[in-house]
């Protein structure tokens, strides 16, 4: 028998999908990634801290070539003003001395670049590749 066009077929519970079978396969799926994953080991730093805590000595005979900027962009160097053309006549002379003596530049807040570019100029040219520049005072 026919029947009119309209109705579908009752349902007699035999549609349902089961899922269980794809659960299965997608916990062995999570399972095999789990154990096949490498985990990426974090590198660190190895530290070494200093033995003791005692601040080192400065030997008296390692003293630094200190030059002083004015704030009128003289050059002082051992406690004399020095001439911009013999700065570098007068740190080779100190380096000579002392061949393991930096340079420390202490320019005045108010002097030029231009002097301290030229007095690490100088430094280099004599030979000196340790120069570092030190803060100044509040005066």
């Amino acid at each position: 028998m026919r029947r009119p066009f309209g109705r579908g077929r009752e349902d007699d519970g035999q549609t349902a999908i089961n899922l269980t079978p794809m659960l299965d396969v997608v916990f062995i799926m999570l399972i095999f990634f789990i154990v096949t994953a490498t985990f990426v080991k974090e590198v660190g730093l190895d530290v070494n801290q200093p033995d003791d805590d005692k601040p080192k000595t400065v030997d008296p005979d390692k003293k630094s070539i200190v030059v002083r900027i004015t704030n009128r962009d003289r050059i002082v160097i051992a406690q004399r003003d020095v001439d911009w053309r013999s700065v570098r006549a007068n740190i080779e002379r100190l380096h000579a001395e002392n061949p393991e003596a930096p340079v420390v530049i202490q320019p005045h807040k108010d002097s030029t670049t231009e002097a301290m570019i030229h007095v690490m100029d100088s430094a280099r040219q004599a030979g000196v590749y340790n120069v570092s520049l030190a803060a100044s005072g509040p005066g």
